[in-house]
C-alpha cells in the first residue's frame, strides 16, 4: 500500500494518477491530515498497512517565504521530520521530494548529489532541514531533489507565460538564471520506478534533460503553443524580451546556476530521462491540458 502526502498538489495529483492508471493501491491525504501535526500522522498511519509513504508536500512559495519563515520552516522541516518518524514507525519507505534551491548557484558545472549544500534564501534552508531530518529520523529513504516543475494539475510557469502572452504586447522574462524544466508526469514516472525496482536508498537528482534559462524556456513555450493552438493572434505576436535578474529583483534570491546531474537516478534505473523540450511537448498537446489555466 501506498501513501501519497499532498495529493492535491501538482505534483500528488499527477502521482496518483499514474498509481490509479498503474494499478497500485494507495491511500492519500492532503489538508484533511495536518502534517505538522504527528498525532494526525500516526492516526491515518494506523489505519492502513503502508509500505510507500511519498512526500509531495511543502510550502512552495518562494518569495512569500521570505516574510513567512516560521511557517515555511513548519512545513518543509517540522512536517517532514514528523513524516520521517511515522515512516520509520510503520516500517515504510520514504520518497521524499526536495530542489534545486538548496545550492547556491555560484557553480558552472552540474550539481552531484555530494556536493555540498548551500541554500541562499528561506524556502531553500528549510527545504535543506528537511533532508536532514529525513536522514535523522528514517533509515529507509529516497530524497529526489527536482527542479522548474510544471504540471496539468495547478498554477506553473507554463499556464502563466501563455496567459500573459495572449494578453499583452510584450513581457520580460529573467535570462541570467540557468536551470532544467521538469515535467511532473516524468517525476511521476520516476517514483513509480524507484518503486518498482526499488533501487539503493539515499539522494537523487530528478529533473528533465538540458539545461536552458527562464527566458529561453518562454520563447520555447511560445514557439511550442503556437503549434499546439494554444496562443491566439495576440500571443504570436507578443515580443518576449530577456532581462536580467536585477531588473525583476524579487523578495527571495534565486540561484544563478542550479542544473543537476542526473547521472546517478538514471544509472540506478538504466534508462534515458526525456529532454526539456520533448516533455513540455508531451505537456501542450494532451488532452490533460487544462485550458481554463490559460484564460
Amino acid at each position: 500500500m501506498v501513501w501519497v502526502i499532498g495529493s492535491g498538489g501538482m505534483l500528488g495529483t499527477e502521482v496518483c494518477r499514474q498509481l490509479d492508471n498503474s494499478g497500485i493501491q494507495y491511500v492519500k491525504s492532503g489538508l484533511d491530515v495536518d502534517i505538522t501535526d504527528i498525532g494526525a500522522l500516526r492516526a491515518f498511519a494506523s489505519r492502513w498497512s503502508v509500505d510507500w509513504i511519498i512526500n509531495c508536500a511543502a510550502y512552495t512559495a518562494v518569495d512569500k517565504a521570505e516574510s513567512e519563515a516560521e511557517l515555511c520552516k513548519k512545513v518543509n522541516e517540522d512536517g517532514v521530520a514528523n513524516i520521517a518518524l511515522v515512516a520509520q514507525e510503520c516500517g515504510a519507505a520514504l520518497i521524499h521530494i526536495s530542489t534545486d534551491y538548496v545550492f547556491d548557484g555560484t557553480g558552472n558545472i552540474p550539481y552531484t548529489e555530494d556536493m555540498g549544500l548551500a541554500p541562499i534564501g528561506v524556502y531553500g534552508k528549510t527545504k535543506a532541514a528537511g533532508e536532514a531530518a529525513v536522514i535523522k529520523n528514517t533509515k529507509k529513504f529516497y530524497i529526489l531533489r527536482t527542479a522548474w516543475l510544471y504540471g496539468w494539475a495547478g498554477k506553473n510557469f507554463v499556464y502563466t507565460m501563455i496567459r500573459a502572452m495572449n494578453s499583452r504586447e510584450s513581457l520580460k522574462v529573467v535570462n541570467d538564471q540557468r536551470g532544467t524544466p521538469t515535467f511532473a508526469g516524468d517525476l511521476a514516472s520516476l517514483i513509480l520506478k524507484i518503486m518498482d525496482k526499488k533501487i539503493e536508498y539515499g539522494i537523487y537528482h530528478c529533473t528533465d534533460l538540458g539545461e536552458t534559462t527562464w527566458w529561453e524556456f518562454a520563447c520555447e513555450i511560445q514557439k511550442q503553443g503556437i503549434l499546439a493552438g494554444w496562443i491566439n493572434e495576440k500571443g504570436k505576436n507578443c515580443t518576449v524580451n530577456p532581462c536580467s535578474t536585477e531588473e525583476y529583483p524579487t523578495p527571495a534570491k534565486r540561484p544563478a546556476y542550479s542544473v543537476l546531474s542526473k547521472e546517478k537516478i538514471q544509472n540506478a534505473l538504466g534508462l534515458t530521462l526525456p529532454q526539456w523540450q520533448e516533455s513540455l511537448k508531451v505537456f501542450l498537446n494532451s488532452e490533460l491540458f487544462k485550458k481554463e489555466m490559460i484564460l
